[in-house]
């Protein structure tokens, strides 16, 4: 089963056939809206909006860890998500698609583990590696996808995650270029980190929207202008997800699922063991 994060205007329901909603609870709080269960071409999926379908969540206040662990009750092996993103490199053009392979984080407010030590939440304290934070069989499945389909993609990348909701400084934006970013979001942390976690395979499309606002006469990022962008550009994710998760399902996956589990189990100390 296919769990689908879909960001900003990314989440839409009609790619999936037969559809169902289911409202659920976690032992983490509600997840951002209902579930939407369904198919893409006889594979069993599930939707979920991020910032919730009339898009009122903002980027801080996502209740990652409850949409992780909805989709992990619902027994999703796989968690493909598409994000918006600002590009940081002048060859990732507005309208291209990235397949983010590494991350930085710059977040301050959220909650980054599963294992927090509260009554409700998982026992123990996970140390979990984030050397290889995406699932490489799954990104290389996406990069074959956008290759066939002639889609402008950048195979690579590292995404740098803010707090947000405002965008950055020039100066930030200018910092980030120095540090070996690629693009820059508000969402893929502590979502991927989550997933490794709840050991889910993890993969993300990028959509480039804009240069954010380091790059000399160009227009700083802006709502009007990401909305823009994205409207003309979300059937290019959409056109991925259609074709990658049929090929998702044919594959075998044991190797690669057991890997993610007992990488989570090595890294688990706790007092109860």
């Amino acid at each position: 089963k296919i769990g689908i994060i879909g960001g900003t205007g990314l989440d839409d329901p009609d790619i999936l056939e037969g559809r169902t909603e289911k409202f659920v609870d976690t032992p983490y709080g509600k997840p951002s809206d209902a579930l939407i269960l369904g198919k893409i071409k006889n594979v069993d999926c599930v939707l979920l909006a991020r910032h919730g379908r009339h898009h009122t969540i903002m980027p801080s206040n996502v209740n990652y860890r409850a949409n992780i662990w909805a989709l992990k009750e619902e027994n999703c092996s796989h968690i493909l998500v598409t994000t918006a993103c600002g590009s940081l490199r002048e060859e990732i053009q507005p309208g291209d698609l990235v397949i983010i392979d590494q991350f930085i984080d710059r977040t301050t407010k959220r909650h980054c583990t599963l294992y927090d030590g509260q009554h409700s939440s998982l026992p123990g304290v996970c140390h979990i590696p984030m050397a290889e934070p995406f699932c490489t069989k799954t990104r290389e499945v996406l990069i074959e996808t956008a290759k066939k389909l002639g889609l402008q993609c950048h195979s690579k990348g590292t995404v740098i995650t803010i707090e947000g909701p405002r965008f950055s400084s020039r100066a930030e934006s200018c910092m980030f270029r120095s540090w070996g970013a690629d693009v820059i979001n508000m969402t893929t942390v502590p979502e991927v980190i989550l997933a490794k976690e709840a050991g889910m395979s993890y993969a993300s499309i990028a959509m480039a929207t804009d240069y954010d606002c380091w790059k000399e006469h160009e227009e700083a990022v802006s709502v009007d202008k990401v909305l823009k962008t994205l409207k003309g550009n979300a059937n290019k994710a959409t056109s991925i997800l259609l074709t990658a998760i049929p090929q998702i399902d044919s594959m075998e996956w044991t190797n690669t699922l057991h890997a993610l589990k007992v990488s989570t189990q090595m890294r688990l100390m706790s007092t109860r063991d």
